[in-house]
This record gives C-alpha cells, structure tokens and sequence, in this order.
C-alpha cells in the first residue's frame, strides 16, 4: 500500500503541467468542544470572534447545525467518513480505533488530484496505525512550527504558521485540502485567564442548568479565551489565503466538534452538546451576508464537500449517510432554504471518558426544527461524572 501511494505521489509530480485545477480549494477549521451559541456573530457580548464572524459575513451563518456525537474522537471519524457513529464500529467511539475499510474525505480528494494537509488535532484520541492507516485519517501532519502559549493549557502549535507553510510548499496548479484542528478550548482553561484579558463578569449569560455563581461566570470566561485563541488563527489563515491568491477560490468552513466542557453539554446529546456553531465561505460562488436556518448535520457536510469539489460519493459497501446541502450554499435564500430537511440524528455509543469509570450511557437523539428526542439506553445510570450505585 506504501509503495502504491508513493508511486501515485511520484507520478503526479513528474506529469507534464497542465492548466490550473479550477476547483474549489477547502479549509476546515474545527475547534474542540465548542458550543454554537459562544461566536459573537450569533450576538454573545462576552466574545469577539472576527474571523468566524467574517466568515459568517462573507458566506452563510448556519443557525441549526449539529455534530454528530458529543465528543471529539466519533465526532471526527463520522465527519471523515459521512456515516453515522453507530455506522462506523471502533471509530464511533471515544479514544478507539479506526477501522481502515471504511473511506475518508480527504483521501479521496487526493485521489482526485487534491493536495492534503493538516495541523493541529486531527482524529483523535484514538489509535489509527493499529488499523494500518500510513496517517491520520484527517491527513498528513504539518506540525514543525511552534510558538510560546500566552496562557497555560493552550497548545504549542503554531497552527497558522503550518498551514502557511502548506501553503508555500504545495504545488500551486493543483486545489488542496486543509484540516485545521485546534485542541482548544478543550479543558483545562488557566484559572481567570479570562479576567486577566479584559473580560467582564457581568457580560457571560450563564446557561439556564449551570448555577449563576461567579466562580462558574469566570470559567465560562476562560472557556471563551480559548475560544478566540482559535479564531486568532484562524483570522491568520485567512490573511494568508488572500496573500496567496486563493481567498475568493476557497471554501472556509468553521465549526467545531461537540460541545462545551461543561455539566450537561460534553458527553451528552443535549442541546449544548451537540448543537454546533457554523459558518462558510466560498467568496467565488456563495452569496455572503445570509443566515440559514435549515438542519444540517456533519455527515451533510461531508456530502457537500465531495459535491463542491466534484468528485463522486463512495457508493459501494459504505455509502456516505448525509445529505449535500450545496443547493443550499449556492441559494441567495434566507432563513429556511429546504423544508424537507425536517431532522437530524446525532447518537452517543458505548464507552467516554467523560463518565466515572468509562462506564456505558448510550443516547440516541433525533432533532427537529421544534424538538430535541432523547433515548437514554441505560436510564439507571447517572449520565457523567457521578459515582455509579
């Protein structure tokens, strides 16, 4: 298999140049553990979050978006492969393995003439070499550039810096494909961290199941910091696309994984769990300043995806499960664009974690435009963090 990929790698580069690959270049930027209402352009005051905000701007602000999972690992590997948790055995499930039969997005980008690349947290945690993948099912690592953290927790990847150099170093006549991976801002934040930047007490609206004390106010700050520390680089990566010449030809999509590491969000299916922040760009042919209120799930955008870049589904053993909402994108609609999209399905499998002793709470939920269905399978059992009787 090796040999193969390095023969493919070395045919593609000694073939004679031909005319510039017009199709869309791709930047995904996911962060981790992220609930959809913490962006400032869904009006939260106590965050400034201007590249996602640009992007919402520039592109469409997607209202109802949802992860498929609330939590990273199956989060990721459902995103990679189109299909539901419960579809994709190990990979469904947190710090796993990850079966190789089952296809991933950007490998089949490259093999369509993709350039790929990543930085930061890829897929994971999880074991993908014990599978025999050659690399992470997110892409190849570009990881070489460091900086000093202005707080402690917050990773020392320079992520922006990497996708720079991916950048300089891809061959310019080909599109590629980016996977920006923050690790924040997954817990541990640095106490007061958010105070020491400037932020106010009084400008955090404490979710309605988290007690309104100050102490919980000023971790929801820290929580934030973290949260612009990825739009920062984010903010960076765009500047870089417009230096290179390919801002108005790339589709930026920005989200994140699942939700805030808070009580009744992370490792749970309710709202704040796997209700997503979204928002794409693709200046070249997606109307900006609209804001869609439509159902989309993450094995949607995967569809949508291989649809902007033209490269056909996967078709055999494992089709793709979601839906492409490229007419969606492409539409000057406001609000609702596609009635038919009525609901989405997200699920939480077998072991986290998140839970005392990794032990089993799995979910399955269905959300409409109105409700949030929840199915607890083992309803005897608290559903994090409490000790079990």
């Amino acid at each position: 298999m090796r040999r193969a990929a390095l023969l493919r790698a070395f045919l593609l580069a000694a073939a004679p140049a031909a005319a510039a690959d017009a199709r869309p270049n791709i930047l995904f930027a996911i962060s981790d553990d992220q609930s959809w209402v913490h962006a400032s352009a869904y009006g939260y005051e106590a965050i400034s979050t201007p590249a996602f905000d640009r992007v919402a701007r520039e592109g469409a602000l997607f209202t109802q978006a949802f992860s498929p999972t609330p939590g990273c690992s199956p989060t990721r590997a459902a995103f990679l492969t189109g299909r539901h948790s419960w579809m994709i055995e190990h990979a469904g499930t947190h710090a796993s393995s990850f079966a190789r039969k089952y296809s991933v997005w950007p490998d089949t980008l490259e093999r369509s003439g993709y350039v790929i690349g990543a930085t930061g947290k890829l897929w994971g945690p999880g074991n993908w070499k014990i599978s025999g993948w050659e690399r992470n099912p997110a892409g190849p690592a570009w990881s070489s550039q460091e900086l000093t953290p202005p707080a402690e927790h917050i990773r020392r990847t320079d992520y922006a810096a990497n996708f720079e150099e991916f950048l300089d170093q891809r061959p310019k006549d080909r599109p590629f494909a980016f996977w920006y991976g923050a690790s924040e801002p997954h817990r541990a934040f640095a106490p007061g961290i958010g105070l020491r930047s400037g932020k106010k007490l009084e400008d955090v609206v404490v979710p309605p199941f988290l007690p309104d004390v100050p102490e919980v106010r000023s971790d929801i700050l820290d929580y934030l910091y973290e949260i612009e520390w990825f739009d920062r680089h984010l903010g960076r990566m765009l500047v870089a696309l417009a230096k290179a010449g390919e801002l108005d030809n790339t589709v930026v999509i920005v989200t994140s994984d699942n939700g805030m590491a808070f009580p009744r969000a992370k490792a749970n299916v309710y709202e704040y769990g796997v209700h997503m922040p979204l928002a794409i760009m693709w200046s070249a042919r997606v109307p900006g300043g609209r804001v869609v209120d439509d159902l989309i799930g993450f094995v949607d955008i995967t569809a949508t995806i291989l649809d902007l870049a033209g490269v056909a589904h996967p078709s055999a053993e494992y089709p793709l499960a979601g839906r492409s909402f490229e007419d969606i994108l492409l539409s000057k609609e406001q609000g609702m664009v596609d009635p038919g999209r009525d609901a989405v399905y997200v699920a939480r499998e077998r072991h986290s974690s998140s839970r005392f002793n990794s032990l089993s709470y799995p979910q399955r939920g269905l959300r409409t435009h109105e409700y949030l269905y929840i199915r607890n399978f083992t309803p005897e059992r608290w559903p994090a963090g409490a000790p079990q009787k």
